[in-house]
């Protein structure tokens, strides 16, 4: 009976701690009329830790967009969660440090929002992060189906940032 009350415990924390997680549900951002994501902010906790581990806004590194797709090419990202993978040090957090965000393919072009970093020696951090290559490289392919976007390239830059926009 009592390791039933700590399991019930443990839920309920699991519960509270991830709904406060803005962006990690599907109703958690406005969408813009092209069905891009609109404005968020970051969370202060993100800020803290990002701190902590020395991120400042505009650092950036190279990222595996899909770690099932890695070096594949073209790769197929799909609107929902999305697992990435570091390439190289993003302040204090080393390759193969793994990025948890969400993939929105409506607009003309593919956005990526970071939210959490799981570094390979730590506990998971919350994150603001988002996804970027240069001349317009996050477009969608023309032969993408709605829900998904067929991009050319596996990577990217990954851009820390202090709110989405």
């Amino acid at each position: 009976m009592h390791s039933n009350k700590i399991a019930l415990v443990c839920c309920a924390v699991l519960l509270v701690v991830s709904s406060g997680c803005p962006g990690t549900a599907t109703g958690g951002v406005a969408l813009r009329p092209d069905g891009s994501p609109g404005p968020e902010k970051c969370p202060q906790k993100a800020l803290e830790a990002m701190s902590y581990l020395r991120l400042l806004v505009g650092d950036a590194a190279r990222v595996e967009l899909d770690v099932n797709q890695a070096d594949a090419r073209p790769i197929t990202l799909y609107d929902g969660p999305i697992e990435s993978m570091v390439d190289d040090e993003l302040g204090l957090l080393e390759s193969p440090t793994r990025l948890y965000g969400r993939v929105w393919t409506s607009g003309p072009q593919v956005v990526i929002r970071y939210y959490k970093a799981h570094p390979p020696r730590g506990p998971e951090v919350p994150i603001c992060a988002v996804a970027r290559l240069a001349k317009g490289q996050l477009r969608k392919r023309p032969e993408s189906k709605p829900g998904t976007a067929i991009l050319e390239f596996s990577s990217a830059g990954v851009y820390i940032v202090n709110e989405f926009r």
